[in-house]
């Protein structure tokens, strides 16, 4: 690793969105989605599965009230297993006991913390007002030792940590410290990131190396990059440290988990079965991406960050394999991830359905973290390639244009018919749910986009980083001064972008990323000397006057992409992609029996205007065929098929299902 490479992601402070198509989303979020989620955390959302979460917060925090009142006179609750969902009897007579998921205080954390990014964009007293108030509630549940995890504090403290692999503690605790830091970060306010600390001391007293100290980890990850973040906060190493020893202890023998669910230590099928939790093998000697896929990406998040940290090679080089066991062997055209939803994971090489496909919404999430941590460590543009498609697919996908309803799996492929008759597609959905009792994927949408300006920029002494193209304007201070970028940008309909630069003086260098879908780009502003390409990016160095313009163009030609021969499901077939947009069929626009369309590769496409529910985007009309159909019987001797003239049109995948129940396909025949 060069470390005169390493890059960090531009502060949220030091930008304001503009750009057309992003900020649109990013609206959404804060008027939609934000307090639409906040009213589900207080289920107050009709027809939608109860959260609890926020219940849960004030029943510890009675518990607290009553501990303090009744001194020696309190009883402890002790522990009762109520299932790793625990609901009610009746709805309308709740006891003051923990309800839901036992991971349910992560939705609080993820909602707070998009509120924070949500803040440094669009100051709202109001939602403020409401944020703090949460925060009162979550603090007032916080135990004297620091510990702060409601399933426990309700159900009793004496089985907490006996459950690592499965119970979630150290989940939760992740969560609510990404949350604190993006809450402190935008508003100076650290009552939540202080609570954090207290959490964060009591989990480094309790795990470890030095004797005395459990040896255990996390079941699902994301405290390891989330200490990374507490650490880059305080500067307090022993947040850094306790995340290294939570990596480097993984997945060594004899298994953690074993000991903790009284199995065989030495059981043969103990290495597959610790793969769903990525802790059959020590992470530096882990090659292949296996696994619940979540959990994997939010690991490989944080070994990179600790890479980073620590000047860690192998560390590194182990990221580098399982990246490219991700992205060369088991990632969708979408940069979806998780072939199967048989442990929500990765399935073998080039296993990918597309109408069984899992391809969570945090999945594809939890890829732009890690490639936003390797593009920290190398600026290259094949990170940004990947992170970039998640985004404008994979993620968006899951939220509804209106905000309002989500997936929570994004298939390639949907018959309605078959999600509700065949068992085997009951986790796809034809339509967005209102919410889910286990709702990862709605918060974490929404963190994700709120914060999407630091996915789209980073900095290093001298350098900005341009990794994703989006209207903005920026600030760059470089050890001689502070530079001022505007950028306005077309993306993702049209590659026109124009970059305004004032940085007389400041030593300012630029980098922009060529995109992977431009065969050949333009650009005007500087000439061939001070300009140069390497690893993807281009970099501009020249002795800026008081401002200048450079305009970018990139040619948005429509592609049509084809899967490695191994991906036996799409021998045959298309996808198709315009920029960084993968488009689909579907039904509202072609009519029912998609799976009966191919499309002419010699054809001409045609790009045209087109709303959707009130959204314009780009839609791509293609010259296609359609197979007629026959009435033989189920069987007949086989005939050379008839086919009809049919015009074909594709809109952007992530805007499917926004016109009621209907037929989608991403991968299409070619005749």
């Amino acid at each position: 690793m060069d470390k005169r490479n390493f890059n960090t992601p531009l502060s949220l402070r030091n930008m304001q969105i503009k750009d057309p198509f992003w900020k649109g989303e990013m609206e959404l979020v804060r008027t939609e989605v934000i307090p639409y989620q906040w009213n589900a955390l207080n289920d107050r959302v009709e027809g939608a599965a109860p959260s609890f979460c926020m219940r849960n917060f004030k029943v510890a925090g009675k518990l607290n009230r009553q501990r303090r009142e009744q001194g020696e006179a309190f009883q402890e609750p002790v522990y009762t297993f109520r299932g790793f969902e625990a609901l009610p009897e009746d709805m309308e007579h709740l006891e003051d006991k923990f309800y839901g998921f036992v991971f349910q205080d992560s939705d609080f954390s993820k909602w707070i913390e998009a509120v924070g990014y949500s803040l440094t964009q669009h100051p709202d007293p109001e939602l403020e007002r409401i944020a703090d108030g949460a925060i009162d509630v979550v603090c007032a549940a916080q135990q004297e030792d620091g510990y702060l995890d409601t399933y426990y504090i309700i159900n009793g403290r004496d089985k907490s940590f006996t459950n690592l692999r499965d119970h979630h503690e150290l989940y939760c605790f992740g969560h609510l410290l990404e949350g604190a830091v993006a809450y402190y970060e935008a508003t100076g306010k650290d009552k939540l990131l202080n609570a954090a600390r207290r959490f964060a001391d009591y989990i480094e007293g309790y795990f470890g190396q030095e004797e005395g100290k459990c040896k255990g980890y996390p079941g699902h990850e994301i405290a390891e990059m989330a200490l990374v973040r507490l650490y880059e906060t305080t500067g307090e190493e022993k947040y850094l440290k306790l995340s290294r020893f939570f990596i480097d202890e993984r997945g060594t023998q004899p298994y953690y988990f074993a000991g903790e669910t009284h199995e065989d230590r030495d059981d043969k099928d103990a290495f597959t079965r610790y793969q769903y939790y990525q802790a059959h093998l020590p992470v530096r000697e882990q090659e292949e991406a296996v696994g619940h896929a979540v959990r994997a990406v939010y690991l490989y998040s944080g070994m990179a960050d600790v890479a980073r940290l620590t000047g860690d090679e192998d560390l590194y080089g182990a990221c580098r394999k399982l990246w490219d066991s991700i992205v060369n062997e088991k990632m969708y055209v979408t940069a979806g991830i998780g072939g199967t939803h048989i442990g929500e994971a990765f399935s073998f090489p080039y296993d990918l359905p597309d109408d069984t496909a899992y391809a969570e919404t945090c999945a594809s999430i939890g890829l732009a973290f890690f490639a936003r941590r390797m593009l920290e460590i190398s600026p290259q543009a094949e990170y940004a390639n990947v992170m970039e498609r998640a985004l404008y697919n994979g993620i968006l996908s899951g939220m509804a244009l209106d905000g309002k309803s989500f997936f929570y799996v994004n298939p390639l492929s949907v018959d309605p018919l078959a999600c509700k008759r065949d068992e085997r597609k009951f986790h796809v959905k034809a339509v967005r749910q209102k919410w889910f009792g286990c709702a990862c994927c709605p918060p974490n949408l929404a963190r994700l986009v709120s914060s999407v300006g630091s996915y789209a920029f980073s900095e290093n002494e001298d350098t900005l980083f341009v990794h994703l193209y989006m209207g903005a304007e920026l600030k760059k201070q470089t050890g001689a001064g502070t530079a001022q970028i505007g950028i306005e940008s077309e993306l993702p309909w049209e590659g026109n972008v124009r970059i305004r630069v004032a940085a007389r003086g400041t030593g300012l260098v630029l980098a922009l990323r060529i995109p992977d879908w431009c065969g050949a780009y333009t650009l005007t502003g500087c000439d061939s000397s001070q300009k140069e390409e390497k690893n993807g990016y281009l970099y501009i160095r020249k002795d800026w006057e008081e401002e200048e313009i450079l305009t970018l163009t990139f040619p948005m030609e429509v592609r049509l992409m084809a899967a490695n021969i191994s991906v036996r499901e799409n021998v045959g077939k298309a996808a198709l992609m315009r920029g960084p947009v993968v488009y689909c069929l579907e039904e509202a626009d072609n009519g029912k029996g998609l799976h009966l369309l191919a499309l002419d590769p010699q054809g001409k496409p045609q790009v045209r205007s087109q709303e959707i529910c009130g959204v314009k985007a780009q839609a791509v009309i293609m010259p296609g065929f359609r197979q007629r159909e026959e009435e033989d019987g189920l069987y007949h001797e086989w005939r050379r098929p008839e086919y009809e003239e049919r015009e074909l049109t594709f809109i952007p995948y992530y805007m499917w299902a926004n016109r009621g129940e209907n037929e989608m396909q991403v991968w299409v025949r070619v005749r």
